[in-house]
């Protein structure tokens, strides 16, 4: 079945980088676009980030653009998003998700706070 594992959360102070992993598993992952959405306390979920099959086509929210980089391994079956600059409003948990499925994990929690 398709599983999506999140992980590399955390607490980091404002201006600092964290690293998000997602190990995907029970699809095909080579086939299909991948993002990273957000949901912050309070507010509705968030695109943030997409990825083309193959890596070759990315797009970011305007709110992360110049910050945030998505990539891709389809050996491994992960996506990442380095996140730098972070600032105290890019807390939230963060989700990936394949586009072909509804298929949601467990997120991760990121903290931006001093």
């Amino acid at each position: 079945q398709v599983q999506v594992v999140e992980s590399g959360g955390g607490l980091v102070q404002p201006g600092g980088s964290l690293r998000l992993s997602c190990a995907a598993s029970g699809f095909t992952f080579s086939r299909y676009t991948m993002s990273w959405y957000r949901r912050a306390p309070g507010k509705e979920r968030e695109l943030v980030a997409t990825i083309a099959s193959t890596g070759a086509v990315t797009n970011y929210a305007d709110s992360v653009k110049g910050r945030f980089t998505i990539s891709r391994d389809n050996a491994k079956n992960t996506v990442y998003l380095q996140m730098n600059s972070l600032k105290p409003e890019d807390t939230a948990v963060y989700y990936c998700k394949c586009l072909r499925y509804d298929y949601w994990g467990q997120g991760t929690q990121v903290t931006v706070s001093s």
